[in-house]
């Protein structure tokens, strides 16, 4: 077995959270009627879901990313999602948290943000190549 990441997410609705995510991975790997569980090859993620009261925007949580290695594969994988009815933002090349990326974001039912991203180079430390609250990475709606 090789390493993997593990995200366990508390949910609001594990039915739509469970719908979201079988189009973003696949089918999950265990579905009950309080959890699921996904499990991804490339990369590898054990992403389990389980209700629980969420507010929509509060937590630490600033967002979760897959990066990939080429700017083909993140337009893949927005063309696949989009193929299977997720609502992916547009792919953007942008400076963010010190390198230059090609990316797109997707939310799930409870504002938990995934980015897919590229890193095309690394970009000088510079106080305008971090992730400021109002920048690429930042929530939508948050201030500075």
């Amino acid at each position: 077995m090789s390493n993997a990441v593990h995200i366990s997410l508390n949910v609001s609705d594990l039915s739509r959270s469970a719908d979201f995510y079988r189009r973003f991975f696949g089918e999950p790997r265990k579905l009950k009627s309080d959890y699921a569980k996904f499990v991804t090859e490339d990369p590898v993620i054990h992403l389990s879901l389980m209700p629980a009261p969420v507010r929509i925007g509060d937590g630490a949580l600033s967002h979760l990313g897959i990066r990939v290695e080429t700017s083909d594969a993140v337009r893949a994988w927005r063309k696949a999602l989009v193929e299977r009815g997720l609502p992916a933002e547009a792919e953007k090349r942008e400076d963010c948290c010190y390198a230059l990326q090609d990316k797109f974001w997707v939310s799930d039912p409870d504002g938990n943000r995934w980015e897919v991203y590229n890193v095309i180079e690394d970009a000088p430390e510079t106080a305008d190549a971090a992730c400021a609250p109002n920048a690429c990475c930042a929530t939508p709606g948050a201030s500075a």
